[in-house]
């Protein structure tokens, strides 16, 4: 099946399931390489002064990130990350955890307002802005080998990029599948009764809603933290789930920072978060159309610069590469 055929299908299929604004058709396919794009590159770039809606007492350097990395775009702004607020306790029917239809277990993220973007990032993590969210649940862990190779026997799809070798999803079946297009992602997670996570969704799982840099904090990643920094290799490479428990998120969820890019379900806009400047998002699904899907969380081969919870990139919807895998979600079930 043709690569627009196969995303016009996931297209369809998902307007139908989650609503027409959370996905749309594609206005160009045209985009840069996830490959050619591992870290940062330095640009002379600022930005006016603007007001804060989570002000900190300090300014951050213009040029440089967390890490002392050049980032892409410097800027000339007060500094925030974040403001605190607490975790809204779930209501008592619903469950922390829960299995998913594919088998796969699932933490809860309560509903509430939590602080989105960065001040100390790149341009497009710009403005920090609050966002009120919905309950969901997200997988505790990214998609692994051995789930998709269920999916993909059981629709007779076309195998990602690796999965040449019908052995390589039974030695390495607990590590995450990669070399998966948006359009794979999408399939998979509906296939199992679930739905990508929103670009939205996906950054609370990740830091909370106390405005962390990181899934477990905002202390430097470590080897015990995140699989990052690494070369492009084989399958070794990569992290098998549930490997690195200290950098798990508030929620539960683990491998939010490095082992592999995740897709999310949004298009991505570099000026997207310029329409809540002024007032708070609620359950924001991304623009209604665009060239390229979000992917969150930086790899394996990035540096801990791109592995902050508001660290943003992109690819084409069509697009395979080694280090970018994903994860389901779904909206709590209504009680009965």
């Amino acid at each position: 099946m043709g690569v627009d055929a196969r995303l016009m299908i996931c297209v369809a299929v998902a307007s139908v399931s989650l609503g027409a604004a959370v996905v749309s058709p594609p206005v160009a396919l045209a985009g840069e390489s996830r490959l050619a794009r591992h870290e940062p590159v330095p640009a002379a770039s600022t930005r006016l002064a603007k007001s804060n809606l989570f002000a900190a007492p300090h300014k951050t350097n213009a040029a440089h990130g967390f890490d002392g990395e050049s980032r892409s775009g410097s800027k000339v702004k007060s500094a925030a990350n974040g403001g605190v607020s607490h975790h809204p306790g779930p209501s008592s029917h619903v469950h922390q955890e829960m299995i998913g239809k594919d088998g796969a277990p699932m933490v809860l993220v309560p509903a509430g307002e939590f602080a989105m973007g960065s001040d100390k990032g790149d341009e497009d993590e710009f403005p920090v802005h609050r966002v009120n969210l919905n309950a969901f649940y997200i997988d505790k862990f990214e998609v692994t080998n051995g789930r998709f190779a269920k999916f993909v026997d059981a629709i007779q799809s076309e195998p990602p990029w690796g999965f040449a070798d019908k052995d390589m999803p039974v030695i390495y079946a607990d590590r995450p599948v990669r070399w998966v297009s948006w359009m794979d992602a999408m399939g998979y997670c509906l296939w199992a009764g679930k739905r990508l996570p929103t670009e939205a969704e996906w950054e609370k799982a990740a830091r909370g809603t106390d405005g962390r840099i990181y899934p477990w904090g905002n202390d430097q990643p470590t080897p015990v933290h995140a699989v990052y920094g690494l070369k492009e290799g084989g399958e070794e490479t990569i992290s098998e789930i549930g490997a690195r428990d200290k950098g798990r998120s508030p929620y539960g969820a683990h491998d939010l920072a490095g082992n592999l890019y995740e897709w999310v379900m949004d298009w991505y806009a570099e000026d997207y978060y310029m329409n809540f400047a002024a007032n708070p998002a609620v359950n924001p699904r991304g623009p209604t159309e665009g060239a390229a899907k979000v992917q969150r969380g930086g790899s394996y081969i990035n540096s801990p610069y791109r592995l902050r919870s508001s660290f943003r990139t992109k690819g084409e919807p069509a697009e395979q590469d080694p280090n970018v895998g994903f994860r389901c979600a779904q909206d709590v079930p209504k009680p009965h």
